[in-house]
């Protein structure tokens, strides 16, 4: 199997892939144009990037298969048109968690001492223990988390550390009930949590529900002084009431995703929101510790090799919830060539397009059970000529989905 890597990779990676069995090809730099060209010039099966978007153009460059974003957000990449070519997009969820989390709380501790501002006026010079004396501390403060997947919960587990209450809010516990492993206050809402809290940190994922999710409504619930963090994507913050918040009411920000990041690791950089007084910031290196890649390029070697050897894709992001399938066929068949290629080409005469299909060998391989997922119910006609038509069908039977 052939592997493109088209961005920073971990060496230990390349090592393991190799030592799997994969011919890798590894060009860091690939973007844009490039990225089209070299996937159609190298024929490769498998694309791992990270920050590298990867437009539709890419994915139909060549005969691509899967595609593994080795870290957890995957909006750089073009999925709809990936899923329509029937491209795998894999992703490794929770590898960078604890490097994210720890810069969530590098963050926060900044804002409650005011680190820059200190290191900045030592660099000029300018000795002020008076006014960087004061700082509110963090022990008893309360901790609100927006979204609780793998990176807010290694928050929680630091906030408890430093003493800090956390109330939470997630989709996850729309009933406002959470299970015993989440020994948290749960909000019923955000702009609840955001009265409860002297800390909000963000950890949603990007999605069409989320963008902009976080916006003027909830900021003007936020108590003047509130500190309020965002590691996550800049998307989910409406950035004009992020602003005003940081203008108007006080609000103490510590940012490391930005809406205007330039597309490659290095360049000019403009953002109103950085010149703003109380807002410290940070060059999307949530997740980019030795410890964390080191991880994550396990976990895409892990998801290579199980493709490779399987045929099966862990953490895989798009397939259907659930397909357009309504009825299921449950065909008793004798374990013998054809089988199922009659029943498919019944199905074909009758233009009933198969959705999903499982078959199951009994012990010996003698019988076997296919379970076949169809988008209509096939009529009686079509079901007696499957039923009739091979005389290694046992039995055939029809179940709504």
């Amino acid at each position: 199997m052939k592997v493109l890597i088209a961005d920073k990779f971990e060496q230990s990676g390349i090592d393991s892939l190799k030592a799997a069995g994969c011919e890798v090809l590894y060009q860091p730099d690939l973007e844009g144009a490039a990225l089209v060209e070299a996937i159609g010039r190298s024929a490769a099966d498998v694309l791992v990037v990270r920050g590298t978007t990867v437009s539709a153009a890419a994915l139909e460059a060549g005969q691509l298969a899967l595609v593994v974003r080795a870290g957890a957000g995957y909006n750089t990449i073009d999925v709809a048109a990936a899923s329509r070519r029937g491209i795998y997009i894999s992703n490794c969820p929770g590898r960078n968690a604890i490097a994210v989390a720890e810069l969530t709380f590098a963050l926060i501790l900044a804002l409650d001492r005011r680190v820059p501002d200190n290191v900045a006026d030592l660099r000029a010079g300018r000795w002020n223990k008076k006014e960087y004396s004061r700082a509110r501390g963090l022990f008893g403060r309360t901790l609100g988390l927006i979204g609780y997947g793998h990176i807010a919960a290694e928050v929680a587990r630091r906030a408890e550390a430093f003493g800090m209450p956390v109330i939470v809010w997630s989709r996850r516990f729309a009933d406002g009930d959470a299970d015993e492993m989440v020994p948290f206050t749960i909000a019923r809402s955000p702009e609840q949590l955001a009265e409860a809290s002297d800390v909000v940190s963000v950890h949603l994922a990007l999605t069409a529900e989320t963008r902009g999710f976080v916006g003027a409504a909830f900021f003007d619930r936020l108590r003047p002084g509130t500190y309020f963090i965002n590691t996550a994507r800049a998307e989910v913050v409406d950035q004009a009431a992020l602003a005003h918040a940081a203008r108007e009411r006080g609000i103490r920000i510590g940012l490391d995703v930005f809406a205007n990041e330039p597309a490659s690791a290095a360049g000019a950089f403009s953002d109103p929101l950085v010149a703003l007084p109380g807002v410290y910031g940070t060059h999307h290196i949530g997740g980019s510790t030795d410890q964390a890649q080191e991880a994550i390029a396990a976990e895409t070697v892990r998801v290579v090799s199980a493709y490779m050897t399987t045929g099966r894709v862990p953490s895989v992001i798009n397939l259907a919830a659930r397909t357009p399938a309504t009825h299921r066929l449950i065909v008793r068949h004798r374990d013998r060539p054809g089988v199922l290629a009659h029943v498919f080409d019944v199905l074909k005469t009758g233009h009933v397009n198969v959705q999903e299909t499982e078959n199951v060998i009994f012990e010996g391989a003698e019988a076997a059970v296919a379970r076949i997922s169809v988008d209509a119910l096939p009529p009686d006609t079509l079901l007696a000529a499957i039923r009739d038509g091979n005389k290694d069908i046992l039995d055939l039977r029809v179940v709504t989905i």
